[in-house]
């Protein structure tokens, strides 16, 4: 019986990507910094208490523990609310100090030998700096967009996600149906083989019957041959004798006569032929020694007159029915069994009802198409507001770049329009651009650098416990083990959801077991709900067809092998002494001597010697004797020789026969006995064991469907790796595509915030470099060497002077 080995696995949309988009560093950096803001684990006694209302949220001791929790956080908080309120009031006083004349606003610059070296480490700074707010910037730029790429394809991964989940849905009733549908295998196969009982029960049992009675059928066979071929070897042997005396006599007489006439001759010839003598002129060997085979020819003609292959072709043909037999008398039990299969077939259908959970996968397929058109009806406002929160990104990047453009201005037009050895206040008006480009770059930074903080410490606040309660307890486990707590989310509880019987159902089971691929029935512990060793039980299907097929009566007729006179006269072929002991030896002796006890052709030369002398007046007759003498061996040659190889032949043909007839006919008689014992007494046994096992074979195969369809249903219905996924895509789109975003994007403009502050001190303290003074510097040593820093006059001692 051929099953399918596997069940055919349905075909799911691919998962989203996890790819961080090329800020997989800026990622990491700030997971370790929100890992040093918050190394607490996930608070799930607090939670717990929290949502079960076993805690007071006015009580002192619960705020005390959710500040130490937030502790980490509070302190950024405070450091942020420190930057938002000091930055603005440093930057009024800078600016008011400035309008007095103070911190660089009175434009005098004492020179130095050491002013380049000032100058270019300030401009150093200054282009450090300033590429760390760009690639701030561009981080923050690429983490705002990324974020709007995760709401565009938030929508259509949710859709793919949910087909999966329909896709997932609808396979577990079609593996179901896949299994249920292979039940027609045994059907059939149980259906051909009850159309085919002749073909199998009839033939095994013709086989089992008939193994002995053909062995012996066969021997039979075998002897009768032999004795076929012994029979006309027989004949021939009978023939041949009879022949060969009568041949015999005729010869005697004809060497008699001649005999008579050559002795005449000779005593007339005298002495020229007294050296010829005819004496031994008379017959050698005596073929009325050939053994009379009437007897055994005679036991053999009666055997095969009474047509022992007839009876064998009827005994065969007896035991080629039992086929033919066996098809007729079970007619109606296979009517009836046919029946029983229909029953079978509907009852396994009707198990489909009998699922509940079948009706379960049906709610929850309702259930997501419901979550489809709600998501769907949310989309447009979602990408709506998405737009205003990218528009407010954008517009916060680009005041972080319009002060990175204003400090590259400035160090372009002060690196290219400074000549070091001008007057300070002589300056170009490229390099004092440049000084007012970095003194733009300050009072911007002045301007927003409070507001970029505040957006910062806004969405470090949401973004960042974002991660640390949600995303990093999700990523490690924590989270699902919470929601997996009894009696805390009813809403979730699957035991209720999935009418399940087993309360070790959980969420975190549930997600390893489907991130294992485990099948739904070892995953939902469906045991404590569906027996199937109950429920598909073998007794509950077949019971009915077992005990119609035990209606099966079949009656075998014997029949005999052989006829009581066939047996007898084949015994009679078996016995030592009997009819078919014959000695050949003397016949097989004298069949080698020669025909005459003289050698008829010498003797005919002697006599055409005698009548070859002159003068003999016998010549004639000599001649004549001497022909006679070799017409005589010709009619030898010619008669004699064929039939004596022709009888040579045929008793040595009953030599070799002779005793496998007599050895075949014993174990003829003896397989005969036994094979004919067996049939009278073994057929209706053989019959019966071989009726029980069809039966059983018939019901092997409902054994071996049912417990097929149990280890598919155990280990193959269902392999919930697509829930795992619709798990793991939420976190692909909340975590990476959302949270990890917005903390990148807070991240970066956090620290382009911060660098702000050396942006401004350095910028401050580069401007002077480039801008033009009002007043400059002359010195004048001891020595009367003079250093001139002014064209227009020398002193002694350096000191201030406003430019003419």
């Amino acid at each position: 019986m051929s099953l399918p080995p596997n069940l055919t696995q349905p075909v799911y949309q691919p998962q989203p990507s996890n790819s961080s988009g090329g800020l997989q560093g800026l990622i990491n950096m700030m997971h370790s910094f929100l890992g040093l803001v918050q190394p607490n684990k996930f608070p799930t006694d607090t939670l717990t208490r929290l949502i079960k209302h076993q805690v007071d949220v006015k009580d002192t001791e619960f705020h005390k523990e959710v500040l130490i929790y937030e502790a980490g956080f509070l302190v950024c908080a405070a450091i942020g609310l420190l930057f938002i309120f000091l930055v603005p009031l440093v930057g009024l006083c800078f600016c008011c100090c400035r309008c007095c004349g103070r911190c660089g606003g009175f434009l005098y610059q004492k020179q130095t030998k050491h002013t380049d070296c000032k100058r270019q480490a300030f401009f150093a700074s200054v282009l450090v700096v300033t590429a760390i707010l760009l690639a701030g910037d561009i981080c923050a730029y690429v983490s705002n967009h990324r974020i709007t790429q995760g709401v565009d394809r938030s929508f259509s991964i949710f859709n793919s996600t949910i087909d999966n989940l329909q896709t997932y849905l609808e396979s577990i009733p079609q593996e179901i149906d896949e299994i249920l549908d292979s039940s027609s295998v045994p059907l059939n196969k149980t259906n051909s083989s009850l159309l085919n009982i002749g073909a199998t029960l009839g033939k095994n049992i013709k086989v089992q019957i008939g193994g002995a009675a053909e062995k012996a059928l066969n021997t039979t066979e075998q002897l009768i041959g032999e004795i076929v071929r012994a029979e006309q070897e027989l004949k021939n042997v009978n023939e041949s004798g009879h022949r060969l005396q009568e041949l015999q006599k005729e010869l005697s007489r004809n060497l008699t006569t001649l005999r008579d006439k050559i002795n005449e001759t000779l005593k007339k010839c005298g002495k020229p032929c007294q050296n010829v003598s005819v004496d031994n002129l008379t017959t050698g060997a005596n073929f009325s020694m050939v053994p009379n085979v009437s007897d055994p020819l005679q036991l053999l003609t009666d055997l095969m007159a009474l047509d022992p292959k007839a009876t064998i072709a009827k005994a065969r043909k007896t035991l080629s029915e039992i086929p033919m037999k066996v098809t007729n008398q079970t007619e109606t039990v296979v009517s009836d069994a046919q029946s029983q299969l229909h029953n079978v077939k509907q009852q396994i259908d009707d198990i489909r009802g009998n699922l509940s959970l079948l009706d379960a996968m049906k709610n929850l397929s309702g259930f997501t198409n419901d979550l489809v058109k709600a998501a769907s009806s949310f989309e447009p406002d979602v990408v709506t507001y998405d737009n205003y929160r990218w528009i407010v990104g954008v517009v916060l990047c680009c005041l972080v770049l319009l002060i990175t453009v204003l400090n590259v201005l400035g160090l372009l037009c002060g690196a290219l329009g400074l000549d070091p050895q001008e007057l300070p206040t002589r300056r170009s008006c490229l390099s004092n651009c440049g000084g007012l480009f970095l003194m733009a770059s300050v009072g911007f930074s002045f301007l927003f650098a409070w507001l970029l903080m505040l957006l910062v410490l806004l969405t470090f606040l949401i973004g960042g416990n974002a991660y640390t309660l949600v995303c990093r307890p999700w990523n490690n486990g924590h989270l699902l083990e919470f929601l997996s707590t009894p009696g805390l989310f009813p809403e979730l509880n699957l035991t209720r959801l999935l009418q399940l019987k087993s309360s070790d159902v959980t969420l975190s089971s549930l997600y390893m077991d489907c991130e294992n691929n485990a099948p739904l029935w070892s995953t939902l512990h469906l045991d404590d709900m569906v027996s199937l060793d109950e429920f598909l039980n073998i007794s509950k299907y077949t019971s009915d067809i077992d005990a119609t097929l035990n209606k099966i009566n079949i009656s075998v007729d014997s029949t005999a092998l052989l006829s009581d006179k066939q047996k007898h006269l084949i015994q009679n072929l078996s016995k030592t002494d009997g009819p078919m002991h014959m000695d050949f030896a003397s016949i097989l002796e004298q069949l080698n001597k020669n025909m005459t006890g003289q050698d008829l052709s010498a003797l005919a030369n002697q006599l055409d010697a005698l009548a070859g002398e002159p003068k003999d007046e016998n010549r004639t007759e000599l001649q004549q004797q001497a022909d006679e003498l070799r017409a005589i061996q010709r009619f030898i040659n010619a008669n004699f020789i064929p039939e004596i190889q022709n009888l040579n032949s045929s008793i040595r043909s009953l030599q070799n026969s002779m005793p496998r007839i007599l050895e075949l006919a014993k174990s003829t008689l003896l397989q005969i006995e036994e094979a004919q014992t067996f049939m009278m007494k073994k057929t209706e046994e053989v019959v019966k064991n071989e009726t029980s096992t069809f039966v059983h074979s018939i019901l092997d195969l409902f054994t071996s469907y049912l417990d097929w369809a149990k280890a598919k249903i155990k280990e193959e219905v269902g392999r919930c790796k697509p829930a795992a996924w619709i798990v793991d895509t939420l976190n692909t789109v909340f975590c990476s595509y959302f949270v990890d975003s917005l903390n990148a994007f807070w991240f970066s403009l956090g620290w382009c915030t911060a660098f702000l502050l050396p942006s401004i001190i350095l910028a401050v303290r580069l401007a002077r470099f480039y801008r033009r003074m009002f007043a400059d510097d002359i010195y004048e040593d001891d020595d009367t060497e003079t250093m001139e820093l002014s064209r227009q006059s020398m002193f002694k001692m350096p000191r201030a002077e406003l430019r003419k």
